[in-house]
């Protein structure tokens, strides 16, 4: 893993795609820094961090959109099917060199918010809190970009990919509050009745089997008819507290003041784990085709 790690970084700096990243990612906070912070002698800099990660959408996939869609195009991604490390060593290796970048480009902007302590205390504990919430945020991005560079025929495609997961993930919870249809019983025993046959396809993919894939997708589907019929105000909301529960930058209002809630930090490192476990399972059956 060491060695895919070393690569990985290795390569951020003799291309130009590292040094990108870091101006642009210097470049957002220190304009915001400029807008919020210098120019109306606020201290307040957790709040222009916190405000920055609706610029992981642009950024992100400038990190992770060559990981695995370049190993296609140059066609070396054989190297990984036939490699004697583990599919989920490789995959590690490349989510800790991108998070790495990260990590350099969060440290660049450690000494902006001393640099306006003229102008009031700093709030350390907002302070610490915010940059805790910025970089559990990025791991989760980059875990969105890896999967989706896995699934990408080339560099392009992930990248656009990705912007849109990620734009997504940034809105979610606004879109599902803004629409009605969100709200009511009907609207979300239908967003179950998907996820269900969602569930049901992810079943068949990886059993194989047509008729175990059929039984549990009716049974699911059985259990969430009987549902709504006995009580259809269960479903009541159902989409805005899931859009809420699954929006990874809904959660950040708790890290922007100072509070370090160990549920929303488990939720980031689970999210983070997720993504790459799909971007491993994803690489196994393409291995062992």
């Amino acid at each position: 893993m060491f060695a895919i790690y070393k690569k990985e970084v290795r390569s951020y700096f003799t291309h130009m795609m590292g040094y990108v990243f870091l101006t642009f990612m210097v470049l957002f906070v220190g304009v915001w820094y400029s807008l919020f912070n210098i120019r109306s002698s606020d201290p307040n800099f957790h709040i222009s961090l916190i405000e920055t990660t609706m610029f992981f959408f642009i950024l992100i996939p400038v990190l992770t959109m060559r990981l695995f869609s370049e190993e296609v195009r140059q066609k070396t991604d054989i190297l990984i099917f036939t490699s004697p490390l583990s599919v989920t060593q490789i995959v590690v290796g490349k989510f800790f060199a991108a998070f790495t970048l990260f990590l350099i480009g969060t440290g660049l902007t450690i000494l902006l918010p001393f640099l306006v302590r003229n102008h009031g205390n700093l709030p350390i504990s907002q302070l610490v809190g915010a940059y805790a919430g910025f970089i559990l945020i990025g791991a989760c991005c980059i875990a969105v970009g890896i999967f989706i560079s896995v699934l990408a025929e080339n560099q392009i495609i992930a990248a656009v990919a990705t912007i849109g997961a990620i734009f997504t993930m940034f809105i979610i919870d606004s879109i599902a509050i803004s629409f009605p249809i969100f709200l009511s019983p009907i609207g979300s025993f239908v967003f179950v009745a998907l996820i269900i046959i969602a569930v049901a396809a992810i079943w068949y993919n990886s059993t194989k089997n047509t008729i175990s894939a059929i039984v549990v997708g009716l049974a699911a589907l059985g259990f969430a008819v009987g549902l709504y019929l006995a009580n259809n105000l269960i479903f009541d909301g159902l989409i805005v507290r899931a859009a809420l529960w699954f929006s990874i930058f809904a959660r950040l209002s708790n890290f922007s003041r100072g509070i370090l809630n160990i549920s929303d930090i488990v939720y980031y490192i689970t999210f983070a784990m997720l993504f790459c476990y799909l971007a491993i399972n994803v690489i196994e059956k393409r291995r062992w085709r």
